[in-house]
């Protein structure tokens, strides 16, 4: 039974019926002011991430997971729903994460704006619902004031305050802005979709007396369908990004404050010891099930196939990491775990200098260990004796130690070892901490409410600016791997792919540099080895090249970029043979390497092995329909091979409809169709004149002469198909 409402200073019970008797505050409407503060958030955050739409994708994970990524580029298919649910990529099962992706490309193809539009929309909808469901708990804390006006104005502004935070700090602005990392937004929408179910489900589920914690069940308040609606967002969250699965331990933190079902602050020490081990164990078997939706979803994981699955297997056996990393003893890992939390507790108050990635520093002073360990401790220990007092201590700090844990380097995982987006949603904690315990502050102050809302307002705005000066480094890859070069100068992954960015606009040299400087910096690195081998191909060095592609093997064997780009200097040093067998161990180690696929035929072809290269174009073709090399090269051999039997002047034309021109003049006479193409003859001879390429203007006109003449080009016996443009 429910007891009567205590009197005097003993804190009412936590029961939704004593609403009705709330005191409306003076002036807006309580409705009024909640739109107005959701309308604010989407405002802020437009205002910070609203220029992403005009951004580029990066080559950072964005070519891997969406644009180029096999399945995901072709949007949303039933055969890719399936293959999302029973594959992984590195160790990771995050189907729900793909499928948002592959929904943006049904949508908006490959046009960068509508992906990073969806990010800012999941952004905007989790700091909404943040503060909605932040407000909701607070105005349910047992020891609040409740029938107070004051005390609904300082839940909601405190409630707002903390999600505008939250919204734009500049360390938000590597999960937003980053298409790729969409796992933090959309793990992060369902992590606050979690706590809203359960904080329902708690208030339904019982009413509890303060003074006895005596439970009074209800029936057919829906209790049973918020508590499955938590399991269910959260079983969501763990296939978005499984960063979310300390989730159980923060439903306990609240559950202490500010749902307060182990009852107000105080009351525990007054009430019998069995009472207090029966509502101890009562909340913590609650939370069995969690754990077994975390089982649940670390078994698709383990029966998922790994899209990667030698190189993974491989990297897991040898302990070799699949990005570059310093190796770190168990003495530096346990060093820097234990400075981490500061690193992002100094972040937050001083977000400069913020980098896409942090590689690993010099070892860390066992005196800065000891250090670290003699504060957190300190910490800890002030929290928890303020807990009665100040109970929002203890859910802050423990909410930011919790939900950082998982991304501490205990186990070394690569060079990202501190990143911003791991903050996500471990730093919600302090912002809590920060504004209740500033509202504390100034609560004997005569014009605190003045000084707070101030003080607020300068924050926001400041942080409203450095986060959209942050964010503008992500307009396109060379701009956010120069800033990370900024701030992190001996970034080898900033090096690499910033050399990656000039390579591919044709600044050879300028990549050359930054490749050497990445080698220089870390000499077993083997991406940029490979990628440094491919630029001196490019420069005509095959020597070099070989040697680079070499020491990229020596350092990591099952490296499928490596083979290839070993197969093709050994191609262009005309060991034909040598290069089929690199291009079979990229293949082996990648299946769905298009351009392998594309250049084990061109080997074939050199080789005279026809029906074979014709088999791998194919394959490249259905891995990647839009590779224009794979496209010219088999319209070319099907349009003009010397082999009666291997021609196909109709497969040519529909191959040469989206390859080059000449290739499908070439296909157009093959099929008889000689008035198209003298066209095409005749605009491929402009072209080639427009050029001034005079050997390829000479082969045209002379191609031209034959389809004037009703007939086809074929190539001289054992002639190889024309190289990749």
């Amino acid at each position: 039974m429910h007891s009567s409402a205590p009197s005097g200073n003993t804190p009412e019970v936590n029961d939704s019926r004593s609403q009705k008797f709330e005191i409306r505050p003076a002036g807006l409407s309580g409705r009024w002011k909640v739109a107005g503060v959701c309308i604010f958030l989407a405002a802020i955050i437009w205002a910070v991430y609203g220029q992403t739409l005009h951004f580029e994708f990066v080559n950072y994970d964005d070519d891997e997971q969406i644009y180029e990524h096999p399945v995901i580029k072709d949007g949303l298919s039933l055969p890719g729903i399936a293959w999302v649910f029973t594959h992984s990529d590195d160790g990771h099962w995050i189907p729900l994460n793909k499928i948002s992706h592959m929904l943006d490309c049904q949508f908006y193809g490959l046009r960068p704006a509508g992906h990073h539009l969806t990010n800012v929309l999941l952004h905007t909808a989790t700091a909404i619902l943040l503060f909605l469901v932040l407000r909701r708990m607070m105005e349910l804390r047992p020891d609040k004031g409740i029938g107070t006006a004051d005390s609904q104005a300082s839940v909601l502004w405190r409630s707002a305050f903390v999600a505008a935070v939250f919204a734009v700090h500049p360390l938000r602005v590597e999960s937003v802005a980053w298409v790729a990392e969409r796992k933090d937004v959309l793990s992060g929408l369902f992590f606050i979709l979690t706590l809203w179910a359960y904080v329902r489900y708690a208030q339904n589920k019982a009413s509890l007396n303060p003074q006895t914690l005596d439970v009074a069940r209800r029936s057919g308040d829906g209790s049973t369908l918020n508590y499955a609606l938590s399991l269910l967002f959260f079983a969501c969250g763990l296939m978005s990004k499984a960063i979310v699965a300390t989730l159980p331990l923060l439903l306990l933190l609240l559950d202490y404050w500010p749902l307060g079902r182990f009852g107000p602050p105080g009351s525990m020490a007054a009430i019998d010891r069995k009472k207090r081990l029966s509502v101890s164990k009562r909340l913590i078997l609650e939370k069995i099930p969690f754990l077994g939706v975390i089982i649940a979803v670390g078994m698709g994981l383990l029966f998922s196939r790994d899209r990667n699955n030698v190189v993974v297997a491989v990297a897991i056996r040898t302990g070799q990491g699949l990005v570059p990393h310093k190796d770190l003893n168990q003495m530096e890992r346990t060093g820097d775990a234990l400075l981490t939390p500061f690193v992002y507790l100094k972040q937050l108050f001083f977000p400069a200098s913020l980098a896409v990635s942090s590689p690993p520093g010099h070892s860390v002073p066992r005196w800065e260990m000891f250090g670290a360990v003699i504060l957190l401790a300190a910490i800890s220990g002030i929290v928890l004796a303020r807990r009665r007092k100040q109970t929002y201590l203890v859910v802050g700090w423990f909410w930011y130690l919790a939900m950082l844990a998982p991304v501490l380097m205990l186990i070394q995982k690569g060079a990202e070892f501190r990143c911003d987006r791991y903050t996500y949603l471990s730093q919600i904690g302090l912002y809590l901490l920060l504004a209740w315990a500033a509202a504390d502050l100034c609560a004997g102050w005569r014009h605190g409410r003045l000084v707070l809302g101030g003080c607020a307002t300068i924050v926001v705005i400041a942080l409203i600016f450095c986060a959209r000066v942050q964010t503008s480094y992500w307009r396109n890859s060379e701009s956010l791997w120069v800033h990370t070069l900024d701030c992190t100068p001996d970034n080898v992954l900033a090096h690499n792919n910033l050399g990656n960015v000039l390579f591919q606009k044709g600044r050879v040299d300028e990549a050359i540099a930054h490749y050497q400087k990445a080698i220089q910096i870390m000499p077993d690195f083997a991406e940029a080895q490979s990628n440094l081998g491919n630029a001196l191909l490019q420069k005509g060095d095959v020597g070099a090249a070989i040697a680079h592609c070499q020491k990229a093997l020596q350092s990591k064997p099952v490296n499928a970029k490596a083979h290839s780009i070993f197969g093709n200097a050994l191609l262009q040093k005309g060991d034909v043979g040598a290069a089929i067998a690199q291009y079979q161990k990229a293949l082996q180690i990648k299946p769905d390497f298009a351009e392998v696929h594309g250049n084990l035929g061109n080997a074939l072809v050199q080789k005279g092995s026809l029906d074979e290269a014709i088999t791998h174009y194919q394959m490249a073709l259905q891995i990647k329909p839009d590779y224009v090399n794979a496209l010219n090269n088999l319209a070319w051999l099907l349009a003009t091979c010397p082999d009666v039997h291997i021609r196909d002047g109709v497969q040519a034309v529909n191959y040469g409809v989206i390859s080059h021109v000449d290739t499908l003049a070439a296909a157009y006479a093959e099929a008889g169709r000689f008035d198209d193409a003298i066209a095409a003859a005749q605009k491929a001879c402009a072209l080639a004149a427009a050029a001034g390429a005079e050997n390829l203007l000479e082969q045209s006109r002379e191609r031209l002469a034959l389809y004037r003449a009703r007939q086809p080009y074929h190539e001289a016996a054992g002639k190889v198909a024309p190289a990749a443009p």
